[in-house]
């Protein structure tokens, strides 16, 4: 006996399928059946995965959201410290000023010129332990790291060289936070 398997295109018969037998010379027999159960167990495990990996997704979506969220905290969290410790240093400078200024009412020069040097040492100490740099200006002018206010003729310069400083410039790590104002030699 020979079986052959006939599916029908319309699109009624995708879940039908005919068998039909033949008899070596005998008669036909056709039997039309539902999906057969192989069918269905492989379509239920298809729906299992694709149910895991659903849940998959929304737990990883989930985790990333939640991730995205401790980041935002931990680098506010920081930038808070850093600002904390920052003012904690700047302090004891707003002390000294205060200080100054008293002694500028009391017409005390020599102690109001002294106590103004000690503030700037105080306050440049402070913000070289932030990593606050000042730029070198010896040299050749470099337009990354000055800005040329104006040019003028140098009797011993060297063209394109800094001949006075307007305004120091200063860096943090490799970052310009202002540039150096010169003058540079023609």
């Amino acid at each position: 006996m020979t079986r052959r398997v006939e599916r029908r295109p319309d699109a009624e018969a995708d879940a039908t399928v005919t068998d039909v037998a033949i008899d070596e010379g005998g008669p036909s027999d056709t039997v039309s059946q539902g999906p057969p159960a192989d069918v269905e167990r492989q379509l239920a495990e298809v729906e299992e995965k694709r149910d895991e990996y659903l849940d998959l997704l929304q737990r990883v979506q989930a985790d990333f959201e939640n991730y995205r969220k401790r980041v935002v905290r931990e680098q506010e969290r920081l930038v808070a410290h850093a600002h904390e410790r920052l003012v904690r240093e700047l302090l004891p400078i707003l002390d000294d000023l205060e200080r100054a200024l008293e002694a500028a009412e009391r017409h005390e020069e020599a102690q109001l010129v002294e106590g103004v040097k000690l503030v700037e040492q105080s306050l440049r100490n402070a913000l070289r332990k932030e990593g606050l740099l000042e730029i070198e200006t010896d040299g050749p002018f470099d337009p990354h790291v000055h800005e040329a206010m104006l040019t003028r003729p140098g009797d011993s310069a060297e063209p394109g060289s800094v001949l006075e400083v307007v305004q120091r410039g200063y860096r943090v790590g490799d970052k310009v936070v202002r540039p150096a104002r010169v003058i540079v030699a023609e």
